[in-house]
């Protein structure tokens, strides 16, 4: 038989009522003809309530001891799940990530998923099960303790399965009827993509759409698992959601695919730092081993031996930031006059595969920004990616803006 796996995130599964419809989807895939493995989260907010449980308990937690409690949320649901489908006469059982086993590596809280030996539930199936039922988000270290993958594991855990078993599809099922071309709430224009290329979707992920699991596409990308996300609320067709695929497998697109944003982000300034071999590293090191995640860099033209370096970060990242550049200066790796912080400030990007073909794309943008007054304070590009850090007041207009330069409203 064919493999399909099925993946319900925390909203599709937030109720009894909705564990029975995400059910009865599952049923009609396996009336399709498919062995189906589902891969679920935790029911909505049942997450945070046991991360809130530990913190409470113990402020400087065991990160073993966190994942055996965090973890539990997706075991009940994997179980709910399972009598639910076996209410309805299909045969279904329920899988914790230590029973497959989903074998990690020891990052307790951060796991790296290393193995899926298929033999345990391939038994199963040929004895007649039709569903396997599997705890997200969690797998066994080496050491036989439960890990988790890290909040949204679940989709990387459901890529993960579709790789090893060699899956026809991953369905992705949501809260949102797929990917659009940037966020609804933001431009009534935004448009729902049919299909996406791997590589659009990573830098979409990574860059703030929250659709899916920055690791998940990833994964995806590397062993061509074609996905597929769909929403759990509406009926689906074939042809419903949005295909996350190779570039080879898109006739026609759209020059920019997508207009990115978040606006939970910060810059920070080192003024006069001497210019010197070895500083970029003396300050980013620190930055580093403080698990401060840079993103944006620039550094300014040296004058007598000195120079200024600017970065992005995470706005909830300052403080850890500060402390780690004021430690560095104390030490004495580093030099500056001024450490200078702008907490006000979003980044907007434009994505899309036809920038490595097509001229003109920044002039284009940064022309829509000029136009409505907009000044970019930070800009970096990649192959396929242009960002711009600009004040956060002005996120929503420039995003706006772009949408419209581009015509993302048009099907290619």
């Amino acid at each position: 038989m064919p493999t399909l796996v099925m993946k319900f995130g925390g909203t599709s599964v937030a109720s009894l009522d909705r564990i029975r419809r995400s059910a009865k989807r599952v049923g009609r895939e396996v009336a399709n003809g498919y062995d189906v493995i589902v891969i679920v989260s935790a029911m909505s907010g049942k997450t945070n309530e046991l991360v809130g449980w530990v913190e409470e308990t113990s402020p400087l937690f065991d990160a073993r001891e966190y994942d055996a409690v965090v973890s539990s949320g997706e075991q009940v649901t994997a179980g709910l799940m399972a009598l639910t489908l076996q209410e309805m006469d299909v045969p279904a059982r329920s899988w914790a990530g230590w029973q497959v086993p989903l074998k990690t590596n020891s990052a307790h809280a951060a796991a790296r998923i290393e193995e899926i030996p298929t033999e345990n539930i391939n038994a199963k199936f040929a004895e007649g099960m039709k569903v396997a039922v599997v705890a997200g988000f969690q797998g066994i270290s080496p050491e036989g303790r439960i890990t988790t993958l890290g909040r949204g594991g679940s989709d990387t855990t459901a890529v993960a399965f579709a790789a090893s078993f060699g899956a026809e599809r991953c369905d992705i099922y949501t809260d949102v009827d797929g990917v659009y071309t940037t966020d609804p709430r933001i431009t009534s224009k935004a448009r729902k993509l049919d299909k996406i290329a791997f590589e659009e979707m990573l830098e979409l992920a990574s860059l703030g759409a929250k659709v899916l699991q920055t690791r998940s596409v990833e994964l995806a990308m590397r062993y061509k698992v074609r996905l597929r996300v769909l929403s759990s609320f509406e009926d689906n067709d074939d042809n419903a959601g949005t295909l996350v695929c190779s570039e080879e497998d898109i006739m026609e697109s759209n020059v920019v695919a997508g207009v990115a944003f978040s606006r939970d982000e910060a810059k920070m300034t080192l003024l006069s730092v001497a210019d010197r071999p070895g500083i970029a590293a003396a300050i980013f090191g620190p930055l580093a081993e403080a698990s401060v995640n840079v993103d944006m860099i620039v550094q300014n033209i040296s004058e007598d031996g000195r120079t200024d370096m600017t970065f992005s970060l995470p706005v909830n990242q300052i403080v850890r930031a500060e402390k780690a550049m004021d430690e560095a200066q104390a030490s004495g790796e580093i030099n500056f006059t001024q450490l200078v912080t702008d907490s006000d400030v979003a980044k907007v990007s434009v994505v899309g595969i036809g920038m490595r073909s097509h001229a003109g794309v920044a002039s284009q943008m940064f022309k829509a920004l000029r136009d409505e007054g907009i000044n970019i304070k930070v800009i970096t590009t990649s192959e396929i990616k242009i960002s711009v850090l600009i004040d956060r007041k002005y996120m929503e207009l420039a995003v706006q803006a772009l949408h419209d330069t581009f015509g993302l409203e048009k099907v290619a």
